[in-house]
């Protein structure tokens, strides 16, 4: 338990605050006593509480379009019990006593993996019915009476005997307070069955915004006196500018300064239409001295393809049951296949920028970005200016796609932003262009699948092994939590384990392969291409055994209950097997993480262009707080999956990416769009996230499907044409 000294009755209060710590207890803060620190005091609460009765509620993740700005509030506001008409929300900028952040990240301010719901449900219901308990108790010690015959109804406090009412705004901001709460427990919170908010379809606040154009991304941010900053980046990663003429780019009108960055060229100018002209005047020689300028990505392919075969190349254990590799040494039908996946692109539509005004003695900042972690952003700004967090005051604004690109991306782009405006001594714009953000990106690394099984005469498996080859995301993107010696990287390899399946002796293995280019989380991170993979070669055994996929599925799946559930449930959806003339089927199961999944595919091949029409999924995400924005994050998943599975493809040459904008990395166009249906099956487990659960379905749903149409399964993604 944790209390602050509160002021002698009578003590006029604006607002009060509530914050629920991890280990329970809780800590409030009155505002108006602590107005001289306005700022500390707003960052360390979860819930605002009016005089006039409206109810803030901040939440802990970052908002980039999956709709935790309205779902991660609706906990909240069920414990608390108000009326969501009540309700504004705020994202949370700092966490300076890591008391808002994610316990699944360590108590970081930082979102991925699907990971907001399932890291923030416990803790933001222990918020709401702490809050709320104090309110209860206090009304209770005000009018004399039991806190039994206290109850709460839509933000007011009733005493059921007398009838006497109260809003929480007065009872919070009027009576002393009683603040001994006890550590919140779970009979302390509501049961489902008296449940108002969770589980409702409830309007998304940020839509309004978004259709109306009101909402700020960082790219909108102007200041007074701001300067725009654009940047000629090495085509190579690794090299440096060793020499470059600037002697035109300083005649121009409105540019203020050319600036070695030591890895970049950076323009400062009055406008961004002269920063663009201004660097194209820039000459500029680079070392070519970078290692990755032999880069190739054709080549690299063939690399991870020789890696996954090759038996004695070491590998890094992921899951092991049984013996598999003394059941495929002394197995008698043995069936195996290949498969690969390509460099990938995030392609949000927000491409990269920063904005940064540091203070004027160099050792603070205030700062624009639209960023997955609030904490990493705000200690790569302390770093690069040596200085205390307490001195970055960050303003995190919602972010124009991220899908895993924007959780590290600050240690460059952020950092150069920085380092310009200390030097201008202005506010700065930091922008780069698509072609940049192409250019520059952070990839899904390419992967190489080599599976063999075990055959039964009955057409069970006996015994399974998934070879992965693939260079791993953690070493590059977060080097400080690589292990060297275990090299084990659940980024690429989360998804391998097929522990929902039964089979008896099954191992998934890691192999490690040096990296030709920058790489990144990208969503559905490991399971995307590791349940492709395996569903396609279980479509392949299906065949070799003459059982229908679903059957084999089935099977597979017989002491998995949530498992089998959502595979009866897509198939009766699709109606599996049931197509029009010159239509075919293809199904997957897919988990991720805690939530499970299954899709079906109908696809359709006419002069060797193949067309998606339609996509089931059926999907048990545990316990659903906001249903309709649940579907709406299935769905688009989906979809963006689907772009990536037909076309989307990064390539290397001679170091270099080959890509350039959207004419050449092109994504799924809303005209070849598929028609995605999604149920969602309450299995009353516990709650997890929906971002991510419709991409690992979608590769290997769309080549079963095609396979069941041509007879032959796609090896590759993206799918060539066929």
């Amino acid at each position: 338990m944790h209390n602050l000294p509160m002021a002698r009755r009578g003590f006029l209060r604006s607002s009060l605050s509530f914050t629920v710590l991890a280990a329970g207890g809780v800590s409030i803060l009155p505002q108006a006593a602590l107005a001289q620190d306005r700022a500390a005091s707003e960052m360390g609460a979860w819930i605002v509480i009016s005089a006039y009765n409206s109810i803030s509620i901040r939440f802990g993740s970052a908002e980039m379009g999956q709709g935790v700005n309205t779902s991660l509030p609706m906990i909240v506001a069920e414990e608390l019990d108000v009326d969501w008409a009540q309700v504004q929300v705020e994202q949370v900028d700092a966490d300076p006593n890591r008391s808002l952040g994610n316990p699944e990240f360590g108590g970081n301010l930082f979102t991925a993996g699907s990971a907001s719901i399932g890291g923030y449900f416990d803790i933001l219901r222990r918020a709401g019915a702490a809050a709320r308990l104090v309110l209860v108790q206090s009304v209770a010690a005000a009018w004399d009476t039991p806190v039994t015959e206290i109850t709460t109804e839509a933000g007011v406090l009733i005493h059921s005997v007398s009838g006497r009412r109260m809003t929480y705004g007065a009872a919070a901001t009027t009576l002393e307070l009683v603040l001994e709460v006890p550590e919140i427990t779970e009979a302390d919170l509501k049961p489902r069955s008296d449940w108002r908010i969770i589980g409702q379809n409830l309007d998304r606040l940020d839509i309004p915004g978004k259709t109306r154009g009101d909402n700020i991304y960082s790219i909108d941010v102007r200041l007074p006196n701001m300067l725009y900053a654009t940047q000629i980046l090495s085509p190579v990663e690794g090299e440096t500018p060793i020499q470059f003429d600037d002697a035109k780019v300083r005649e121009l009108n409105g540019v203020v300064d050319v600036v070695d960055l030591g890895s970049s060229i950076a323009v400062l100018t009055e406008t961004w239409e002269v920063a663009l002209v201004a660097r194209d005047l820039l000459d500029v020689t680079w070392s070519e001295t970078s290692p990755f300028r032999n880069a190739d990505s054709v080549a690299g392919m063939r690399e991870l393809r020789a890696a996954a075969a090759d038996d004695t190349r070491e590998a890094t254990i992921w899951e092991d049951r049984g013996d598999a590799l003394a059941a495929i040494k002394d197995g008698q039908n043995i069936i195996s296949a290949e498969f690969s996946t390509e460099h990938v692109y995030h392609a949000q539509l927000e491409p990269l920028n920063a904005i940064a005004d540091v203070d004027a003695d160099g050792k603070g900042a205030e700062i624009w970005l639209g960023t997955q972690s609030q904490s990493v952003t705000i200690g790569v700004a302390a770093g690069v200016l040596q200085t205390t967090h307490d001195r970055i005051r960050l303003h995190a604004t919602q972010m124009g796609g991220a899908f895993g690109r924007r959780t590290v991306f600050a240690r460059n782009l952020l950092k150069d932003a920085l380092i310009l405006s200390r030097k201008a001594k202005r506010p700065v714009k930091l922008m780069w262009t698509r072609e940049d953000d192409v250019k520059q990106g952070w990839f899904r690394p390419p992967t190489a699948h080599h599976l063999e099984a075990v055959l039964e005469a009955d057409g069970s498996i006996a015994a399974m092994r998934h070879r992965l080859a693939a260079p791993s995301i953690m070493e590059f993107a977060f080097p400080q939590r690589w292990n060297s010696e275990t090299r084990v990287d659940p980024l690429l390899i989360e998804g391998a384990e097929s522990r929902d399946y039964d089979i008896p002796n099954f191992r998934a293995e890691h192999i490690v392969t040096p990296r030709q280019a920058r790489m990144a989380a990208w969503r559905g991170i490991g399971w995307g291409p590791n349940s492709y993979a395996r569903e396609a070669f279980l479509d392949l055994i299906a065949a070799e055994t003459r059982q229908s996929p679903l059957d084999l599925r089935r099977k597979l799946l017989r002491n998995s209950p949530r498992g089998q559930a959502v595979l009866e449930r897509v198939a009766e959806m699709s109606g599996f097997g049931e197509t029009p003339t010159g239509r075919a089927h293809g199904i997957a199961f897919a988990g991720y993480k805690e939530t499970y999944g299954a899709g079906v595919a109908e696809v359709s091949l006419k002069d060797g262009s193949l067309r998606v029409h339609r996509f089931w999924a059926a999907v048990d995400p545990g316990i659903v707080v906001h249903p309709i924005n649940y579907v709406a994050q299935v769905e688009g998943a989906v979809l963006y999956a689907l772009s990536s599975v037909l076309r989307e493809r990064i390539t290397f040459s001679g170091g270099e990416v080959s890509q350039n904008n959207f004419y050449d990395y092109e994504l799924l166009r809303i005209d070849e769009a598929a028609e995605v249906e999604v149920a969602l099956i309450e299995s009353g487990a516990a709650p997890s996230g929906g971002g991510e659960i419709g991409v690992p379905m979608t590769g290997g749903a769309i080549a079963n499907a095609v396979r069941a149409l041509t007879g032959t399964t796609p090896t590759n993604l993206p799918l060539q044409a066929i």
